[in-house]
Order: structure tokens, then C-alpha cells, then sequence
């Protein structure tokens, strides 16, 4: 009897053991929820939008990268890098002592010129009044046939001389004029009100004028600064969706709030194929106002939005969450289980994207989907219930 009670004993002990192992490996082997950031299902503004697919840049609406037409030393420089030019200053002058000798022998010879015309004519008038005189006394048969011809004759010349006298001085003043003309092309003159960008000369050295064909660095840079776009690359796929007119939002490095209210003022007529990038159809965008692009500098890296269509007041989800196969994962509230629920989109960007169907409004979803361990049927805890930035 004792016997049987020492082994029963044994047998309760053993599945005692068990029974504490098992319930011991349970509550180790227990899975923590996962933490998740959560968001509410709510309605707003969602825009279909195109973005540029490489780095746009600021641009001046007039910029010159002017340089002297002719080659020489240069013999005087008047601006410095930043200085305020106005229409017709000078900017810079070549050497040109010769021309300038060519321009005042040019105005002698036709301050000469015009002294013969007065010389010719005024020796036409005598002539013309002489032979008038002649043909008077011929009326009155005092003089010879032969005296009036020839007072006619010389009269005839005399004009003749005049005329030619008149047209040699035209000639002097078209000889002034291209010696003024070759004297212009040695001196360098703003076309426009602007800012000197980049100086790229020094007194006294030798510049010369760009070959055709081979791009060379400007003796001037010249920038309106008044007037500034953008300029940006839109792949080829998304520029046909793109009208003149339509709204854009310009987003700038070197400032954090993006300047919206812009509008396309230019979609360029041609593809660009650049090597080893996507091909690309350049688009210009106009700031909405001078206060927009005041204290901007021309090259600054600038990115456009292109806003194609427009919804108001809709149901809207964080398009990062939105999975392969427009999925969502729901937050249910009765056990703290992930949901995996498909919805039907609308209008979509890089922020959000319009629920048609499938969510309703104050239902909240999965943000942290990158996060490991996350999908459908898992039990989560939330670790934050506010909306996404920008909300």
C-alpha cells in the first residue's frame, strides 16, 4: 500500500512539473504587441499633382552673357561683381586709340566733303544764272547761238559737279558712320538695367570675342534680377497632362515654406534627350509675385508641383500607408489587431491619397508599415494617434 502511495505521489509531482512547465513556456514564448503609429481617417484637400524628375533652377527672365565683339587689351573696366548697371553704361572698353584716329579723319574728310558741296554749288548757281543771262540777249539777238550753248553747257556741268559734290559727301558721312560702327564694336554697354554676376577679365588683358561653335566664359555676366522663373525637367510621361496656366508650388533648398500660387507660364515645344537620363520636357514656372521672389538669387536649386486637379473636403489617408494592391492596415479597436483592408483611390500625391470606398471616417491606420512585424493579424499597441505632418 505504501508502495502505491509513494508512486502516486511520484506521478502527481511529475505532471505537476509538467503542467508548470508548460504554463512557464507559454508566458515566456507570449508575443509583445508591436508599438505602431496610428492615424485617423479624415477628410481634407487632396491634390493630383507632377513633380519635376531632377533639380530645377531659379532663373533671371533677362540674362546677357555679354563679351566686346572684337578682340584686344582691355583699357578700361568699370564695374566689379555686383554692381547695379543701368541701360547703356559702360561696362568695358578694348584699347582703341586707332579707331578713334579713324572716326576724326572720317568727320574731317566729311566736314571737307561738305565744304565742296557748297564750293559746286554755289559755282552751279552762277553758272545756271549766266546762262540765262545769255539766252535774254539771245532773245534779243545780241549774242551768238554759239556764246548760249555753251553758257548752257557750263551751267549743266556746274549742276552736274553739285550733285556729285552732294553724293561725295554722303559717302564721307557712310565712312564716318562705319569707323563710329567699328569704334562701338571695342566698347562693352549694358543692354539692360541689372547686376553684374561675374567678371571674367582684367585691365589690361587680352580678351577676345567667342568662336562660333565653342562656348568661352563671358567677359560680363550681366542678370536682371527684377524678373524670376523656374526652370524644371518633367519626365515625358507626366508633361502631357501639364497646361500653360495651370497652378504650381515651388519649393526651394535654401528656404523651408514653399511658394505656392505659381503658375506655368511655358512648356517647351521639344523633348530633351539627355545621356543616360530619362527624357525630359522643361517647364517653366512663374512665381505668383514679386514679394515671392524677392531675396532670391538666380541658380538657387528650386523644385516645381504642377497641381493637375483639385478635390476639397474628402476622405483622405497619408499615401504612405497605402500598401501593394491599395491595402491599408486598420487598427481594429475591440482587440488591438492589425486589419488588412483594400479601399478604392482617387486623386493621389506624395502626401495624400482620396478614399472612395473602404474606410470610414475616424477609423485609424498604420503609419509605421515600415516597421518589422508589422502586417495583417498581428497585435499592436499604439504609440501616437496624431494625423501625419502637414495635416
Amino acid at each position: 500500500m505504501a508502495k502505491i502511495l509513494k508512486y502516486g505521489l511520484r506521478t502527481i509531482i511529475l505532471a505537476g512539473i509538467v503542467v508548470l512547465g508548460v504554463f512557464a513556456a507559454r508566458h515566456f514564448m507570449k508575443t509583445e504587441p508591436i508599438a505602431v503609429v496610428l492615424a485617423p481617417v479624415a477628410r481634407g484637400e487632396v491634390q493630383a499633382t507632377v513633380s519635376n524628375t531632377r533639380a530645377g533652377t531659379v532663373m533671371a527672365c533677362r540674362r546677357a552673357r555679354l563679351a566686346p565683339a572684337t578682340g584686344g587689351q582691355v583699357a578700361r573696366l568699370s564695374v566689379r561683381e555686383g554692381d547695379q548697371v543701368e541701360h547703356g553704361q559702360i561696362l568695358m572698353v578694348i584699347w582703341n586709340d586707332d579707331l578713334e584716329a579713324r572716326v576724326q579723319l572720317a568727320a574731317s574728310e566729311e566736314l571737307a566733303a561738305g565744304a565742296r558741296v557748297k564750293e559746286a554749288c554755289l559755282t552751279a548757281e552762277v553758272a545756271k544764272r549766266e546762262a540765262e543771262r545769255q539766252q535774254r540777249l539771245s532773245s534779243r539777238q545780241l549774242v551768238s547761238e554759239e556764246i548760249v550753248d555753251r553758257a548752257t553747257t557750263e551751267a549743266k556741268a556746274r549742276e552736274a559737279g553739285c550733285q556729285a559734290a552732294h553724293a561725295a559727301r554722303e559717302v564721307s558721312r557712310a565712312s564716318t558712320d562705319a569707323a563710329r560702327a567699328d569704334l562701338a564694336r571695342t566698347v562693352l554697354k549694358a543692354p539692360f538695367n541689372g547686376i553684374v554676376a561675374e567678371v571674367n577679365a582684367e585691365l589690361g588683358e587680352y580678351v577676345t570675342p567667342s568662336p562660333p561653335g565653342i562656348p568661352t566664359p563671358p567677359a560680363v555676366d550681366l542678370i536682371d534680377s527684377r524678373c524670376l522663373y523656374v526652370v524644371a525637367p518633367i519626365d515625358e510621361v507626366d508633361a502631357p497632362a501639364i497646361r500653360t496656366g495651370m497652378p504650381a508650388c515651388i519649393s526651394l533648398d535654401a528656404f523651408p515654406e514653399p511658394r505656392c500660387g505659381a503658375r506655368v507660364r511655358r512648356i517647351a515645344p521639344y523633348v530633351l534627350d539627355v545621356e543616360k537620363q530619362a527624357r525630359t520636357v522643361e517647364v517653366e514656372v512663374a512665381f505668383a509675385s514679386k514679394e515671392d521672389s524677392a531675396g532670391l538669387l538666380p541658380g538657387y536649386t528650386a523644385d516645381v508641383e504642377v497641381i493637375l486637379e483639385q478635390r476639397d473636403d474628402v476622405l483622405r489617408v497619408p499615401t504612405e500607408t497605402v500598401l501593394e494592391n491599395s491595402r491599408v492596415l486598420v487598427y481594429r479597436e475591440s482587440d488591438g489587431v492589425l486589419e488588412s483592408r483594400q479601399i478604392e483611390r482617387g486623386v493621389s500625391n506624395w502626401r495624400y491619397t482620396q478614399v472612395l470606398s473602404g474606410l470610414e471616417e475616424g477609423e485609424r491606420i498604420v503609419i509605421s508599415v515600415d516597421r518589422e512585424g508589422v502586417e495583417a493579424g498581428v497585435q499592436v499597441t499604439p504609440e501616437s494617434a496624431d494625423p501625419a505632418p502637414g495635416g
